[in-house]
C-alpha cells in the first residue's frame, strides 16, 4: 500500500507540475512551447540581434495572419521600423539594426539625456564661445551671444527648429560637449541601443557617428515618457526670443515652425524628430495615436528626401490597419537603468500643457509575461489537472478516493491584485509554492 502510494503522489505532483507549464506558457520537458495566446519571448539571442533574431536580417520581416493588409509596396527606405509603443512589439521591420547616418533625429538621444537636467524656467545668459564650435551649414533657430535664454525656449529651438545652436548652449550648461557625448554614449547603453555611435550631440555629420532604426524607435519610445518631451516634439509654432531692436533697445521675438511635416496632417500625430543632412539623407520618428493605441515609426535614408514622411505615412497607417492581424517580429527592449524604475520628475509645471495628456499607458512599460488572470486561470487549471490526476492514480492503484479538495486560498493571485506584478513574477513563485502545497496535500491523504 505505502509503494501504492507513492507512486499515485508521484504522478499527482507530476500532473501538476504539468499543468503548471501548460496554463504559464513555458517549454514543456519536451521543449515545445504549448502556451496558449502567449507572445514569443525576445531578447538579444545567440546571433547578437538585440530584440529577435529577425530582426538582424535585412529582408523585410513581417509574420502576416488572416486577414492581414499587405505592407505598403512603395517603401524605398534602406532601413525602417514599426512598433507598438505600448507593448514593445515590433509588427515590421526592414534592416532593423542597420548602421546609418542619424542627422538630427540623434537629438532624441540628446534630449533624452540632457532634458530632466534643468528647470525649464531657468535663464542661462549664452557666451560666444557656447555657439563657436556649431558645424558649418548647421541648422539654426537663432540664439545669440550675450543674452537671456530661458531653458524651455532652447529646447522649442531644438524640437521645432532642429537648431544646433540651442543644442550646443544646452551641452555647454550640461558640462561641455563631450561630457554630453559620454553620457549619450552611456545612455544609449543603458536603452540597449548598440548600434548607436555618438560624436557630436547635434546630430550634424560626423566621421563614424551612427545609429539604426531600432536605436532611434528606442530613443522615442524612452523620450515619450517625459512630460516635457512629449509637449516639446508636438508643439507646432511657438515665439523664440530674438536680439535686440536697434532703435528701442528691447527684445524683439519671431515666430519658429516645427520642420516636422506630418505634425498637424497626420491624425493623432504626437511627433517626435525629423533630420536631413546630405551624408544621412533624410531620416524621421514619429509617434502617432489612434484608437487608444499609439504605434511608432522609423524610417531612414529613402531615395527622395520627401519619401521619408510619405512612407511613414504609410507604414503607420498599415500598423493600424494591421492590430490583431500580425504576429510581432521582435521587441523593443526595456531601459536597463535604475531610473527606468520611475517616471521622470515634472518640471516647471509641464503637466498643465495640453500635449502632456498623451494617455500615459500608450508608453507604458508592457513585457511578454502573462498578466494576474491568466495567471489566475493557470493556478486553477494546475488544481484541477492535480485533482483529476490525483482521482485516476488512485482508482487505477486501488487508493481510496477523497473529494475534491477545497476552493483554492486567497494567497492565489487576483485579477489587478497589487501583490502580482505587472511582470507576473510574484505569481509564478505563489503559483509554484501552490503546486508543491497540493502535492503534499494528496500525499498526506494517501497516507491516512
Amino acid at each position: 500500500m505505502q509503494q501504492k502510494s507513492q507512486q499515485v503522489s508521484r504522478m499527482a505532483a507530476a500532473a501538476a507540475v504539468s499543468a503548471l507549464a501548460l496554463g504559464a506558457g513555458v517549454p514543456t520537458a519536451d521543449g515545445d512551447p504549448t502556451a496558449v495566446g502567449a507572445p514569443p519571448a525576445f531578447g538579444k539571442d545567440s546571433t547578437g540581434a538585440v530584440g529577435g533574431e529577425r530582426l538582424g536580417r535585412s529582408a523585410v520581416q513581417v509574420a502576416p495572419l488572416a486577414g492581414a493588409p499587405e505592407l505598403p509596396r512603395a517603401l524605398t527606405g534602406r532601413s525602417w521600423l514599426i512598433a507598438d509603443a505600448g507593448s514593445g512589439e515590433v509588427l515590421a521591420a526592414r534592416n532593423a539594426h542597420l548602421p546609418l547616418a542619424p542627422a538630427s533625429t540623434l537629438k532624441m538621444l540628446f534630449a533624452d539625456t540632457v532634458l530632466p537636467k534643468f528647470d525649464r524656467a531657468t535663464e542661462h545668459q549664452v557666451t560666444a564661445a557656447e555657439l563657436a564650435d556649431v558645424g558649418v551649414g548647421s541648422s539654426l533657430v537663432g540664439v545669440k551671444e550675450n543674452l537671456p535664454y530661458r531653458v524651455e525656449d532652447l529646447w522649442r529651438g531644438v524640437f521645432l527648429s532642429s537648431g544646433n545652436d540651442a543644442v550646443h548652449v544646452l551641452a555647454h550648461m550640461n558640462g561641455g560637449l563631450q561630457q554630453t557625448v559620454a553620457q549619450m554614449q552611456a545612455r544609449a547603453k543603458a536603452l540597449q541601443a548598440g548600434d548607436t555611435k555618438v560624436v557630436s550631440p547635434d546630430g550634424y555629420d560626423m566621421d563614424g557617428q551612427v545609429s539604426s532604426a531600432y536605436d532611434l524607435t528606442l530613443f522615442a519610445r524612452a523620450g515619450l515618457r517625459n512630460a516635457d518631451f512629449r509637449s516639446y516634439c508636438s508643439t507646432r509654432t511657438a515665439r523664440f526670443p530674438g536680439g535686440l531692436d536697434k532703435l528701442t533697445g528691447q527684445r524683439i521675438s519671431f515666430d519658429i515652425a516645427n520642420t516636422d511635416r506630418l505634425l498637424g496632417k497626420y491624425p493623432g500625430l504626437i511627433g517626435v524628430k525629423n533630420g536631413y543632412t546630405t551624408n544621412a539623407g533624410a531620416t524621421f520618428t514619429g509617434a502617432a495615436q489612434r484608437g487608444g493605441r499609439t504605434l511608432l515609426v522609423t524610417v531612414m535614408h529613402p531615395e527622395a528626401q520627401a519619401k521619408v514622411y510619405d512612407e511613414a505615412a504609410d507604414l503607420l497607417d498599415w500598423g493600424f490597419a494591421a492590430t490583431g492581424k500580425v504576429q510581432p517580429v521582435g521587441q523593443l527592449v526595456e531601459d536597463t537603468s535604475a531610473a527606468s524604475a520611475s517616471p521622470a520628475p515634472v518640471r516647471g509645471g509641464s503637466a498643465s500643457d495640453p500635449t502632456a495628456k498623451v494617455d500615459p499607458q500608450a508608453v507604458q512599460d508592457s513585457g511578454p509575461d502573462l498578466g494576474p488572470a491568466a495567471w489566475t486561470a493557470a493556478a486553477l487549471g494546475a488544481a484541477l489537472a492535480l485533482w483529476a490526476a490525483w482521482r485516476a492514480a488512485a482508482r487505477r492503484l486501488g487508493a481510496p478516493a477523497d473529494p475534491a479538495p477545497a476552493a483554492p486560498p486567497a494567497e492565489l493571485p487576483r485579477p489587478g491584485a497589487g501583490a502580482v506584478g505587472s511582470t507576473g513574477v510574484g505569481g509564478r513563485g505563489r503559483l509554484t509554492r501552490r503546486a508543491r502545497a497540493l502535492a503534499v496535500t494528496a500525499r498526506t491523504r494517501l497516507h491516512r
